[in-house]
């Protein structure tokens, strides 16, 4: 099989990695690459997708890695900032990107957050009346550079993965469109409130395909057009579309693209593209995912009533959904030799299992791979996006180092630090032992 370019210049990076010693048996057992290069391509085609003769920013949702340096070469590169809780406003902020290019989305917004962001001029997006209300009082007698807008659940239903599904008939978020009376009280609320200029939606991302998406938005741009025309102004002078463009976890290949989904969004909704509205994205796992992968050290390997079990040091604290919901979340595996090259010899079905101390902390199952030896190395694939950048502290396992990877002219990979490995000190710092 003709091996892909991302497939060699993933082997490039971690066999460097291995030559560096960032990856190492006894003391670098785990580690998390991103790969900034890929970053800054898939930024590009993001921005080229979208006509230039539109006022649209681009934002990257922090949750989908919220590592202030990875943040960062987002904001240097021209984007925006999603964020939903006061810790991602604190990174997004500490990465440089200016208060305006600062989105505040989460459904549990308190009054404190909402002082702050308005004092700051971050845009807010309110997810229901009673939310309203509150930026009625935080706002009385108070000016603000705020952008300020309403989530919308368009309730167009749900994708392949109900978690994952944002715009079902009971979801959590936004005001339900449908819902009786309320779509003449979002009427009133931009009636009543002259400050109130956007509206925002998110159908969902994994799982939602683009046509649902693209529904959810056509709803929210007719609400847009039907508040306007009945305050007989343009009111409404902005949609956030939200995010959400699912990702292919079965090959390199890009699948959907940024440009299919905007063609879908043509079709379904050609007010967006009138000029008539600024338009906000919120793209995360899209613009990650594939740029990341993980490296973890097998530890031991056995057989289990004849399966092989590789045990290795990348489990449910780095892999969290894929453990959870391996149904919903598999992810590509690949085994290399301890010099990190793509490890060759016969196949055979192997669990790939993790350090936690629970039976099912298991990130493949039967996977089909060259017979694993201790010290090799297993990459699980595509996590750049909510992986690493996130763990799950079960079982106390220290947060493993992530590095942002580039190349330089010459070919070299150059590895800069984002989140070193944590020591045990920090480790018993962060569970109280220094409150005895």
């Amino acid at each position: 099989m003709t091996r892909t370019q991302s497939a060699k210049r993933r082997e490039l990076i971690l066999r460097s990695a291995v030559q560096q010693r960032l990856l190492e048996p006894d003391h670098a057992v785990l580690a998390g690459f991103v790969d900034l290069d890929g970053v800054l391509a898939s930024i590009t085609k993001l921005r080229g997708a979208f006509p230039a003769s539109l006022n649209v920013m681009h934002t990257v949702a922090a949750k989908a890695n919220c590592l202030v340096p990875v943040l960062e070469a987002f904001s240097r590169n021209g984007m925006g900032c999603e964020v939903a809780s006061p810790g991602e406003l604190a990174q997004a902020l500490a990465a440089g990107f200016a208060p305006e290019r600062i989105v505040y989305d989460s459904p549990a917004k308190t009054r404190a957050e909402l002082a702050q962001a308005v004092e700051l001029g971050v845009a807010v997006n309110a997810d229901n009346f009673q939310e309203l209300e509150r930026m009625d009082s935080i706002l009385a007698g108070r000016a603000s550079d705020s952008r300020i807008g309403v989530r919308i659940n368009p309730q167009v239903g749900s994708g392949d993965i109900a978690e994952m599904s944002t715009a079902t008939l009971t979801s959590k978020f936004g005001i339900a469109l449908e819902d009786d009376g309320n779509r003449r009280r979002l009427v009133q609320a931009f009636q009543d409130r002259p400050w109130l200029t956007w509206l925002h939606a998110h159908v969902g991302s994994q799982g939602c395909p683009l046509e649902l998406m693209a529904e959810g938005i056509a709803k929210t741009v007719a609400l847009a057009e039907e508040i306007n025309a009945s305050l007989g102004r343009r009111q409404v002078v902005g949609i956030d579309i939200g995010g959400g463009l699912p990702v292919n976890f079965t090959g390199d290949d890009t699948d959907p693209t940024f440009d299919e989904y905007v063609e879908r969004l043509r079709a379904y909704a050609p007010a967006l593209f009138s000029g008539a509205y600024q338009i906000i994205t919120e793209f995360g796992r899209s613009l990650l995912a594939k740029n990341g992968f993980t490296a973890a050290y097998v530890e031991y390997t056995k057989t289990s009533g004849g399966r092989r079990i590789a045990i290795t040091h990348a489990g449910a604290q780095v892999a969290a959904r894929t453990v959870f919901m391996p149904d919903s979340w598999p992810i590509r595996i690949t085994a290399h030799n301890p010099s990190g090259h793509l490890k060759e010899g016969a196949t055979a079905p192997q669990d790939i299992a993790g350090p936690c101390c629970f039976a099912g902390d298991v990130v493949a199952q039967a996977r089909l791979l060259p017979v694993l030896e201790p010290g090799d190395i297993v990459t699980l694939l595509d996590t750049g996006a909510y992986y690493f950048s996130t763990p799950f502290h079960y079982n106390s396992l220290p947060d493993p180092a992530v590095y942002a990877v580039r190349t330089d002219p010459d070919g070299d990979v150059k590895f800069d630090l984002v989140r070193r490995a944590e020591s045990i000190q920090e480790l018993l710092d962060r569970t109280g032992a220094h409150q005895m």
